[in-house]
């Protein structure tokens, strides 16, 4: 999938991921880029903390597809809700979502997203990690029933959108790159890009 620039970045970027989060938050940065699916397991290792999970599958999904696109900046990202430590997938069903949101419920959870530029051609490899701490409300089960059958974000991780109803279910957001909960930090998306050698502002 190619989407068509507005400016031409010197050089190729390909989104290594088929989220439309992702996908969407990109175009922000008006730049040509394609699209390919990364193809890459994302079962934890044994013993592996959300955070070092959300960087290991952030870099696996960009090398995966640099190997593809060896002349290309390659962006990779993942993003893992963490609870206590314990890494909270996409829920999948609303029963697993009503589960997720009644654990955190009251709750501090991080949202550990994770972005990685590589370029196979040049051997430029980077990482940066955009941690969010989002506080949720002390939720009532209606609450929670209403907001899944409303929005069903079951392909979310931590089973919540904060870009859209999902705002309505936290007491505070903390981070320092405000695109980060949606799915790919922008600020350092372009840091690392810019490093790369993609121009991102002709």
């Amino acid at each position: 999938m190619t989407i068509a620039p507005e400016s031409a970045p010197s050089r190729p970027v390909v989104l290594g991921s088929t989220s439309r989060y992702r996908r969407e938050l990109l175009q922000r940065l008006h730049l040509g880029f394609e699209v390919a699916s990364p193809e890459v397991d994302e079962t934890p290792l044994p013993g592996e903390t959300p955070e070092a999970l959300a960087r290991r599958l952030a870099v696996a999904k960009a090398r995966a597809v640099a190997a593809r696109y060896p002349q290309a900046a390659v962006i990779g990202s993942d993003q893992v809700a963490d609870l206590d430590g314990q890494a909270l997938g996409k829920p999948g069903t609303h029963e697993r979502a009503f589960e997720q949101l009644t654990r955190m419920s009251g709750r501090c959870v991080v949202f550990h997203t994770a972005v990685a530029v590589v370029c196979q051609a040049t051997g430029f490899e980077r990482l940066s990690l955009a941690p969010v701490q989002v506080r949720f409300r002390t939720l009532a089960p209606q609450e929670i029933d209403a907001y899944l059958r409303a929005e069903q974000p079951y392909d979310c991780a931590g089973s919540a959108k904060s870009e859209g109803l999902g705002i309505a279910l936290l007491d505070s957001i903390d981070s320092d790159d405000p695109t980060a909960l949606v799915g790919l930090p922008l600020i350092r998306t372009c840091a690392l890009l810019r490093e790369a050698g993609v121009r991102l502002l002709a």
